[in-house]
């Protein structure tokens, strides 16, 4: 079972009527408690322009995958033959491909690989991994609470590798009723895969009750 950390010091505003496009808070920090109170919350961590400050997000429309909903092409099928599926063996090499600072768009700073592992050891942050020929080829790394998935980030350094990750995540969380997967934003490679959007207010409402899952995902180390 995961463990607990204590609670966080900071109060995270109401969501009704907050910024669709914009962080909803700035400031606080990365501790265990803050983090989890954030996504139980309906947020997540990004920092916001050059100075890199804090930033805590609720984007609305809100990309979920529902796991009914994923969409495993012919190409992948046969791509997947090749692959294996591995769970938390290298969670912090993960954390850091994603964090590659050569990818457009990086945010993964060291103080969010650090902060992702504590929650990691705590039981908390959880990697899906794809490997292949004793390589690993792609994951993706998120935070578990309940039947609740938070994808962070996934990257890939061979073809479908991600996408692997992917259907990987979507056959643990299948036999949890009410499992919600949130992957923030959909893209058009994300929606490829049956990621939609939904409103905000809908996003919450799932969230309460995945959180609260009396059937929790079953990840392990």
């Amino acid at each position: 079972m995961p463990i607990e950390p204590p609670p966080s010091p900071w109060v995270f505003p109401p969501l009704d009527g907050a910024d669709p496009d914009g962080p909803v808070a700035i400031g606080a920090d990365l501790e265990p408690g803050t983090l989890l109170a954030a996504y139980r919350h309906g947020l997540f961590p990004m920092p916001v322009g050059r100075r890199g400050r804090l930033g805590w997000w609720s984007p609305d429309p809100r990309g979920v995958l529902p796991v009914e909903h994923f969409h495993r092409s012919r190409s992948l099928t046969r791509s997947m033959r090749h692959f294996e599926l591995r769970l938390d063996t290298v969670f912090d090499t993960v954390v850091r491909s994603c964090g590659d600072p050569g990818r457009p768009h990086g945010w993964i700073t060291p103080a969010i690989v650090a902060a992702y592992s504590r929650l990691h050891e705590l039981g908390w942050a959880h990697s899906i991994e794809i490997w292949h020929d004793g390589e690993l080829a792609g994951g993706l790394y998120g935070i578990n609470i309940g039947g609740f998935f938070a994808g962070e980030s996934m990257f890939h350094h061979v073809t479908d590798a991600s996408k692997a990750a992917v259907a990987g995540l979507v056959e643990v969380m299948s036999d949890t009723p009410g499992a919600l997967i949130d992957v923030q934003w959909s893209t058009p490679h994300l929606a490829s895969l049956g990621v939609v959007e939904i409103p905000r207010s809908a996003y919450l409402e799932r969230l309460v009750a995945a959180v609260h899952a009396t059937t929790p995902v079953a990840l392990r180390s």
